[in-house]
């Protein structure tokens, strides 16, 4: 039997070459026989870079960014083997795992490192940059990012606000100077690789949908959507370019409308990105069992996440495909037509930082069981 093992990273706790390798402890012990095909996947968030730089047989970068509070911290970016590809992981610089629980506000985080890592990108020649842009931090319209490319924001007075805005405070923006814009972005093709298809504003926005998973409080979830009506007419106004509607807009936070109206970026499926970088086609037709899998499944996963893009293209080829997962969440059901079974490996009542210290073991006799009970 062909099993090829395609997972996205389990958030906080294991990255996907380390639940690949898991879910293979677990294939193995159940069908010795087997052979196993490990393709750790992305969506656009933690792990692109790692993902497509395994796939095209690239190299790793490092530079000093500021961090999504400000603070220096070290953030990895990928030159990809055709030599003119550089992928940034906004999560390396702006990332959700980078602050502190008790200090996760994003009323106050930046998207500025990112920014940074593009131009770093830019400095090692890249003539494309792809731009993963899950598992933010922030939810600043990739303000901070803008400035790092030479965007200037002024206030009423014509003041220019410092570097590092954040969106609790885009609503004192208001005029935008392009003129020190990074010229470079003129010749260079930008695509963010997104892993939601959400609006900018409203009761699917950036703020209402994924504020609360960053720090936000109700208070603060209608300031930062007020927030970004107001970016959004501003950047309309300024720069004519219509963000608000663009699905994937409000990915990262609003880095998605970002990336389009500062740097001319294109919004694409991240985990179709991957898919195409990683062969995946070809791997899944030689297969007989697809097995992929991600932190949490629910209705949000049919949006663009890992496990279901997986899943729809092994579906597409006729192969099997079931979802080894950490989490099962309201709307996991709507996988089925694409999953032929999905498997939570958190045992009820197991508290959540259990789980996350026992990933591994948890992967590996969840599989385990799962084929050794499927005929």
């Amino acid at each position: 039997m062909n099993i090829l093992i395609a997972p996205d990273s389990f958030k906080e706790s294991a990255d996907a070459v380390t639940v690949a390798d898991a879910i293979a402890r677990g294939v193995r012990a159940a069908r010795p026989d087997a052979t196993v095909d490990a393709c750790p996947m992305a969506d656009g968030g933690e792990g692109t870079v790692a993902a497509l730089v395994a796939a095209t047989g690239g190299t790793i970068r490092s530079r000093f960014v500021r961090g999504p509070l400000g603070q220096m911290t070290l953030a990895g970016f990928g030159l990809l083997g055709d030599g003119r590809t550089a992928v940034v992981e906004m999560a390396a610089a702006s990332g959700l795992v980078l602050v502190p629980r008790a200090q996760r506000d994003p009323t106050r985080t930046t998207t500025y490192g990112t920014g940074e890592l593009i131009a770093a990108a830019l400095d090692e020649g890249a003539s494309r940059i792809i731009v993963g842009i899950g598992g933010s931090a922030t939810t600043g319209g990739g303000a901070g990012m803008a400035q790092a490319m030479g965007y200037r924001f002024l206030d009423a007075a014509g003041t220019a606000l410092p570097p590092g805005l954040a969106g609790g405070f885009l609503a004192d923006v208001a005029r935008i100077d392009a003129g020190r814009r990074d010229a470079r972005l003129a010749a260079v093709e930008v695509i963010a690789a997104c892993d939601v298809d959400n609006p900018l504003t409203g009761p699917r926005g950036a703020a209402a949908v994924y504020g609360p998973q960053k720090g936000a409080t109700p208070e603060m979830v209608w300031l930062l959507d007020a927030n970004l009506r107001h970016w959004a007419d501003l950047i309309a106004r300024e720069l004519g370019v219509a963000v608000n509607e663009l699905p994937g807009a409000g990915a990262a936070g609003g880095l998605g409308a970002g990336l389009v109206a500062f740097c001319g970026a294109t919004l694409r499926s991240g985990i179709e990105i991957v898919i195409e970088a990683a062969k995946l086609a070809d791997r899944i037709r030689a297969a007989d069992l697809v097995i992929t899998g991600e932190g949490r499944l629910d209705g949000q996963s049919m949006s663009g996440k890992t496990a279901i893009g997986v899943a729809r293209l092994a579906k597409r080829l006729g192969v099997p495909a079931i979802a080894v997962v950490g989490g099962v969440g309201e709307g996991a059901e709507q996988s089925l037509g694409l999953l032929e079974s999905y498997h939570a490996i958190r045992p009820e009542g197991m508290p959540l930082e259990e789980a996350f210290a026992r990933v591994e073991e948890l992967l590996e006799s969840t599989t385990r069981r799962v084929l050794s009970e499927r005929a």
